[in-house]
């Protein structure tokens, strides 16, 4: 998502760069290329018009800053404005008093509310909560199964009644409290387009249960469609938030760059992925960044503690600043890679990554090779690399079949890698340095790992495939 849009905005700033003033008529270009690239990307049009406005009135004093160029004030503008219209600052979940904290999940049939009610009550449990999750959508049919066959995956129970949807939400939250659950999460029905019954009725459970949140979950794909359906909620329950679904699906952004500046409510969650798992809070300075190709190193090293176990990761780092993380060690983090979703996405994240890279649809199957290789290697050789010579090469690339060039890149990059750690080692005195690293340590090793190149021979990894840049910390080969 927003990959249309993020390298439209590359392409306007490519052409500003190093002007060192900025003419009226440049100001001007710039400004309807801006507004061309939002409409395009199915932003509404009275945003856009706001939007554009805003930019340009902060583009008038934009020669007082001596600090920055004027292609760098406009960037800072622009991002200034997205991070705004994207809801400014992260929705932070306040627990009520009275256990259990009550959501409220609402939106159209087909948006992946049934799923994000089971991803949202996984998140829930990442943050030390014990959810109970109702299932109040009797208009579908399977829907309260699918969401049993969910709550078990993410061991959640799950509450239901055949009676009726207010009924069943109404005991549900006498279930929570009789269970001592701390949040309840209630799946309502919903339908292929809003209509007066289903507003009647989810507005009646609403009343009954009174929510701490009620959540609208919005398909990302949707467009403009999702606006409207915004704002037809809103009107009926007063929205607290937004959860878009299908946010890595290939959509042009429009809904989540238009619903807070329509219905005044952030983006509070995004789903980003099928895995029960591949959902996050949504902050709207870092979705900022990643289109302006500014990275998201945060977030990244968010799902890397998350993906990586602390203890593991802790000694992995010691062993890397103190120059003794072997093969066998660099394999057992990059399964935990794996854990942190396709590596495609991981890419988005990484600041100054080319757009050929970023938008690289780069799964599993990538890393294959580079496990094949360490796993042909012995146990002697994967703890000491330096004594792989031109045989144990062959019978290594023989054995792993792969190509003698792929095992002396592979060796030599993580040879590299080994250096620099240690380097970094005695400049990071201390536990507390150590713990730093500790979140990085697994995905420092994407840098050594050679992914295939785009003609389907082994690559120079990704550290080398950045030109100008690479991985953070880990320089490429050649």
């Amino acid at each position: 998502m927003f990959d249309n849009l993020s390298n439209r905005f590359d392409g306007i700033f490519k052409r500003i760069r190093g002007k060192g003033r900025l003419t009226e008529a440049d100001v001007d270009e710039v400004l309807k290329e801006i507004r061309t690239a939002l409409l395009e990307a199915d932003v509404n049009v009275s945003v856009v018009r706001n939007v554009v406005a805003r930019i340009r009135e902060g583009a008038i004093g934009i020669e007082s800053s001596k600090a920055l160029d004027p292609s760098q004030q406009v960037i800072k503008l622009v991002n200034q404005e997205l991070t705004n219209i994207l809801g400014g600052e992260t929705l932070k979940i306040t627990y009520a008093s009275r256990p259990p904290t009550v959501v409220l999940m609402a939106g159209l049939q087909g948006s992946g509310k049934t799923t994000n009610s089971a991803k949202l009550a996984k998140w829930f449990k990442s943050q030390g909560r014990h959810p109970l999750l109702v299932g109040a959508d009797l208009q579908r049919p399977a829907a309260v199964e699918q969401l049993r066959t969910l709550g078990r995956q993410i061991d959640v129970p799950v509450f239901s009644d055949p009676s009726d949807p207010v009924t069943t939400a109404v005991r549900g939250l006498a279930e929570a409290r009789r269970l001592g659950k701390d949040v309840l999460i209630v799946d309502t029905a919903g339908r292929l387009s809003i209509d007066d019954e289903m507003m009647a009725q989810i507005r009646q459970i609403s009343d009954q249960i009174t929510p701490n949140y009620t959540f609208l979950v919005i398909d990302a794909m949707t467009g403009q469609d999702a606006v409207n359906v915004a704002e037809a909620f809103h009107n009926t329950l007063q929205i607290d938030g937004v959860i878009l679904s299908k946010l890595d699906g290939d959509a042009r952004g429009g809904a989540a760059l238009s619903v807070k500046e329509v219905i005044g409510r952030p983006i509070a969650f995004a789903s980003t992925g099928e895995k029960l798992d591949a959902f996050e809070q949504f902050h709207p300075d870092r979705m900022a960044g990643r289109i302006l190709g500014m990275g998201d190193m945060l977030t990244l090293i968010e799902q890397a503690e998350q993906a990586f176990e602390k203890d593991a990761a802790e000694e992995a780092a010691t062993k890397l600043l103190d120059g003794e993380f072997t093969l066998d060690d660099f394999l057992e983090q990059m399964q935990s890679l794996k854990k942190m979703g396709p590596l495609g996405g991981l890419m988005g994240m990484m600041p100054g990554m080319p757009k050929e890279l970023k938008n690289a649809k780069i799964g599993d199957d990538e890393l294959k090779p580079v496990e094949a290789i360490i796993r042909s290697m012995t146990k002697e050789e994967r703890r000491k690399p330096e004594i792989i010579n031109g045989s144990r090469r062959q019978r290594i690339a023989t054995g792993s079949g792969r190509s003698i060039a792929e095992v002396n890149r592979l060796v030599k990059q993580f040879g590299e890698m080994q250096k620099m750690m240690k380097r970094m080692g005695g400049m990071t005195a201390g536990k507390k340095g150590k713990r730093k690293m500790s979140s990085m340590a697994g995905l420092g090793g994407l840098g050594a790992a050679g992914l295939p190149g785009q003609g389907g021979g082994f690559g120079d990894g990704l550290g080398g495939g950045a030109p100008g840049g690479g991985f953070p910390g880990f320089p490429p080969s050649r």
